[in-house]
């Protein structure tokens, strides 16, 4: 049995358990452990399970000794957690490790054992100041020429393409033949396309030819000559010069529709007029606008939180997300560790660099949980009986009767973790700073 038991607080959210067993409960396990194997072992000159404890413990008392004492050593720690307060108890993705193993070994009979571990826990860290707070967020318009902007998207998704006589111009369709020249006038086959098409002025094509097409005819060629420069961003042709024949074979405009009710009309059934249809770009918008000045001021307001408590992350705690990222991220490309190894080494790229990228994004985060804990159980949110049994019928419909209560706590805990951002929105006021159109705050 434990005899004694003390935790310390240490740096960097961890502790320092410790505990003693005392000698009768570490030579009970022993004994049983010795009887066991007296059962089980097949020894010559013995019958299965007729081998004398005292042959057993002869020929492996020492290992035995080793095996039990550390199954006891295992169960006195679990027994020690259930006691612990909830500052001391070791992260549910934290291994405990035993300190200083090799004093302890060999281990000797009759002999009390006092041993500790090291594990981590929840930071431990005082509050400032989470209400009263001025922040600052972006002042988002929808103006004018944000609403333009997207009545002329729409008159380019409805654009009627012909074909054009003349000259090419920047916004037509063209399609291109191609192929590099060599300095004794062949052709180069490895570099020969046909029917490449792509939008003039737009720069979409390998070689940048936008303003060397511009002017020709359907049926014109002509060859050119091109030099790059790192800025032309060519895969291996910075510093080159060549020369490239193109033939234009087809040449397609787009004519636009008039802004107009058969506009409207044809964008959305219930705009009858153009006036509608700005209308409801408008309204559209403005929503996107809405939601995005709450999601600037729960950052905002976040941000400063974490940025006036200093507290450090336990390194389990960040290990076990960026894992999560990490299982993510391969989920999301859809290779297996193998493949994307491969792919990163022809970047000069490993898991490790990766997950270093994403480790400062990862620890704001998990401090902004920690933070917003913190709040949820300083200000223990009310949570009627009413809220909480519709929550639990809703979530637990496929949980047996018997095991619903062991659930119910967790889903208050998670529900009034939902009213944090609600409170601090609340509490807190928030001041517009530099102006943007929605154009501008949105990269469109």
């Amino acid at each position: 049995m434990i005899t004694e038991k003390s935790v310390k607080q240490l740096e960097n959210s961890q502790a320092a358990l410790t505990l003693t067993l005392d000698a009768a409960s570490i030579e009970e396990a022993y004994s049983k452990r010795i009887q066991k194997y007296a059962k089980e072992l097949t020894i010559p000159g013995f019958r299965k399970g007729k081998v004398p404890a005292s042959v057993i413990e002869r020929k492996f008392g020492d290992q035995i000794r080793e095996e039990s004492t550390f199954d006891a050593m295992e169960d006195a720690l679990k027994e020690a957690y259930a006691s612990l307060d909830k500052k001391d108890m070791p992260l549910a993705f934290s291994t405990p490790v035993l300190q200083d193993e090799e004093k302890l070994l060999p281990f000797k009979k009759d002999s009390d054992i006092t041993f500790t571990v090291v594990y981590d826990v929840l930071p431990q860290f005082e509050l400032g100041a989470y209400t009263g707070l001025e922040v600052e967020v972006p002042s988002i318009e929808v103006t004018d020429a944000d609403i333009d902007k997207e009545i002329e998207r729409y008159r380019e998704q409805n654009a009627i393409v012909r074909t054009k006589d003349g000259a090419a111009a920047d916004g037509d369709i063209v399609t291109i033949d191609y192929v590099e020249i060599d300095a004794d006038g062949n052709e180069i086959a490895s570099t020969k396309r046909d029917g490449f098409t792509f939008t003039l002025g737009s720069g979409y094509n390998f070689y940048k030819v936008d303003e060397d097409v511009k002017g020709m005819k359907a049926g014109d060629e002509k060859t050119v000559e091109k030099s790059y420069t790192e800025e032309d961003n060519i895969p291996g042709y910075a510093g080159k010069t060549i020369k490239l024949s193109i033939k234009l074979t087809a040449l397609k405009e787009r004519e636009l529709p008039a802004v107009d009710d058969d506009l409207a009309q044809d964008i959305k059934d219930e705009y009858k007029t153009v006036a509608d249809l700005r209308n409801g770009i408008k309204e559209k918008f403005q929503k996107e606008v809405d939601d995005a000045v709450s999601r600037e001021k729960e950052d905002a307001i976040m941000k400063k939180l974490v940025s006036e408590t200093e507290f450090p992350v336990p390194e389990s705690m960040i290990k076990a997300e960026l894992d999560n990222r990490w299982r993510g991220f391969l989920r999301q490309t859809g290779m297996t560790q193998e493949q994307i190894e491969k792919f990163m080494s022809m970047q000069d790229a490993t898991q490790e660099s990766i997950m270093n990228e994403w480790r400062p994004e990862v620890v704001e985060m998990l401090k902004t949980q920690l933070i917003m804990e913190k709040i949820r159980e300083k200000e223990d949110f009310q949570i009627s009986d009413e809220e909480l049994n519709e929550a639990c019928e809703k979530r637990l419909q496929n949980v047996p009767e018997s095991e619903k209560d062991s659930y119910k706590e967790m889903i208050k805990e998670e529900m009034q973790f939902g009213k944090v951002l609600p409170f601090l929105l609340e509490k807190n006021t928030f001041k517009t700073g530099d102006k943007k159109s929605y154009s501008e705050y949105m990269g469109r």
